[in-house]
Parts: C-alpha cells; structure tokens; sequence
C-alpha cells in the first residue's frame, strides 16, 4: 500500500479515499510490529486488549513520543542505523532505529513530498548548518535533515562553521556564484532566524531565486515574541525572498513531513495522517478543537513508529479544502502540550 501511495501525486486524494488505504496498510504494519516487536506486542496486549484487525485509524493503537526515549523499541534484529533526537542538552534522546528497507521508504517519501515544491531536477544547495551535523557518528534529526534535504541538492555548502558561526564569505560565494538561478537554502527554524536573518541589513542580500526551507525550532524563535506571520514578513523584506516553507515532522517518524500551504496551513502526504486528541480522555477531538496530535504513518518497519502521540498541540481546520491543489486535513500547530497532561497517558502505557 505504500507504494502504491506515494506513487500519487501528494496530497491529491480525499480524505475519505486516503483513510480507507492507509487503514489496510496500518492494519498490516500493526500485525508486523506485534509480531517483531516483544516490547510493543506487550504494551499493545496491556493497553489496547491485544492485536485485531481496526475499522478506522482513530481505533489504532498509538504510542506517547516519550516511550522512544524510555524503551529500545525495534521489530527485528538486523543491522539498523540509529537516529537519536536533537532534545535539549541533558534530555534522554529517543532512539530510532532504521533498517535499509525503512531507510529507502523515507527517501522515498521526502522526494514524493517536496517534489511540487522543488520539481524533479536537482538545484545549489547551501545549508544554514555546519557540515559536522552531517557526520554518521551519532547522527542527530538536525544532521539527517540536512542530509535529507540534500537528496535535493547540488553542490552542496554550509553556511555555518563547526562552532554555528556565520562564515559570509561562504554564503556570498553561493549566492554569486548562482545567481540568476534557482537554489535551495534549508535549515532549522531557529538557525535561520538567529545566524542567516541577524547577520545582515535589509537588502543587502538577495535571495530572490532561493526557495527557503525551514523547520524545528519554534520555540527558540517565539521566544523572541516572532510569530510565524512575522518571521515569513521579515525574511521576504530583508532577502526579496519570495518562497518559504515551513515542515512539521520529527525523529520518530522521520519522512512524514506536513508541508506548508499556500493557506500557511500545513497538509499530510497520502502515506501520513493526523488525527487531534483531547487531553485527559484521548478521544478524537472534532475539526476546530484544539488537541494533542497523533500521527500515523506508512514509513517505519524497522521499529513500531507508524502511530505516535506527539507532545504538540494543533487543531484541524478544514479537510479537503482543495487550497493550492491540497486535500485532506489542513493543521495549524499551536505549541507544547502542558507535561502535567501527557503524564498519565505515558505511564498508563508504558506499565
């Protein structure tokens, strides 16, 4: 089933449509995954009455992003790649771990996500990072998005020194060197902000042929009182830019991207799907009303990521809306869930 959906152009079923496969191909990776998986198959027999076979995705079973971090949660046990998350210094990362076969799905949903966005051809690419988050050793979700967003690129530089310090030299070198042309620049939110946005005047840089690329690190932004409204504003202002976009994903289910609109709002491939939940009881919570975010997804087989209760909140504000070509659910995030609220849900499940 996933091949067969990210084989369609992305975004283009109904909602209706893109439920009724990813519900069959849900239903199978809930048999892989109970049967691989020791520790999900216990959790899956103590918190959901044991494996059957589910009548709509709001009935799979979903684990809280926390568990990633408590428990080594594979199915199988071959030789994996393992990617931990970026967290804050002290944090537990999560631990993902990736097999060849989930390897080569994300790949394949990162070109089948970005490709309206990006086209087919491959463009300059200039990260606003340091090439050391790149290196495999302990490969972080910073360093594997940039290796990820560089599947997109040619010749590639890196705007940042291994100390995050902006090096102009480089960044102007880029931009002379193609101009006139179409390139990439992609980095963490709060990279793109503090080292690419900082570091120059209104108009002295000019990025009219850029698209911009950005996701993580909101917080960091907000935190200055900068809005997404108003980080889009500043950046078209100080750069002529006139293409940015924003992605919602993370580690634990690493290539299921919720890429920008032309509405601001974001939209799920048709292998991914989100669904809102009300903190307390976890029911499904109703278009408009604001949640805790679930999302399901057809990429991971190496480890049981394909349904996780996020510690975002957002809210669904319309599906099928039909807005720049885009069907399905449009999500608007909204920040962090209070810990307080996630607590209970987290050590329901994991007892």
């Amino acid at each position: 089933m996933f091949d067969r959906l990210v084989n369609e152009r992305p975004y283009s079923l109904k909602q209706s449509d893109k439920e009724a496969m990813l519900l069959e191909g849900l239903n199978e990776l809930m048999e892989h995954h109970y049967r691989a998986s020791e520790p999900y198959a216990r959790i899956v027999d103590k918190g959901w009455g044991g494996l059957r076979r589910y009548d709509s995705i709001a009935d799979i079973p979903f684990l809280p992003v926390s568990l990633f971090k408590a428990l080594e949660l594979r199915s199988g046990a071959g030789p994996m790649a393992t990617l931990k998350s970026s967290g804050t210094t002290g944090q537990t990362p999560s631990r993902i771990f990736v097999d060849p076969e989930t390897s080569a799905r994300q790949s394949k949903a990162l070109v089948a996500s970005f490709r309206p966005i990006l086209g087919a051809s491959r463009i300059p690419f200039l990260a606003i990072d340091s090439q050391d988050v790149t290196r495999p050793t302990d490969l972080t979700a910073r360093g594997a998005g940039v290796l990820g967003m560089m599947k997109f690129g040619a010749r590639p530089a890196f705007a940042l020194n291994s100390a995050l310090d902006v090096d102009k030299s480089v960044i102007e070198t880029f931009i002379n060197k193609f101009s006139g042309k179409p390139f990439l620049i992609f980095g963490f939110t709060f990279l793109v902000w503090t080292k690419l946005y900082k570091s120059y005047a209104d108009g002295e840089l000019d990025l009219s042929n850029a698209v911009v690329v950005h996701s993580g690190g909101w917080k960091k932004v907000e935190s200055e009182r900068v809005s997404h409204e108003e980080f889009n504003a500043a950046l078209k202002r100080r750069f002529n830019l006139r293409s940015i976009y924003n992605f919602y994903g993370f580690v634990e289910q690493m290539g299921s991207m919720f890429i920008e609109g032309d509405d601001s709002y974001l939209y799920a491939p048709n292998f991914t799907d989100v669904i809102i939940r009300r903190p307390g009881d976890w029911e499904p919570a109703e278009i408009g009303e604001e949640g805790v975010i679930q999302v399901v997804s057809l990429l991971p087989r190496s480890y049981p990521g394909h349904s996780v209760l996020t510690e975002d909140l957002g809210t669904i504000l319309s599906v099928d809306s039909g807005v720049g070509g885009r069907l399905g659910k449009a999500l608007k995030i909204s920040g962090r869930v209070p810990k307080a609220e996630l607590r209970g849900c987290s050590d329901v499940i994991g007892a």
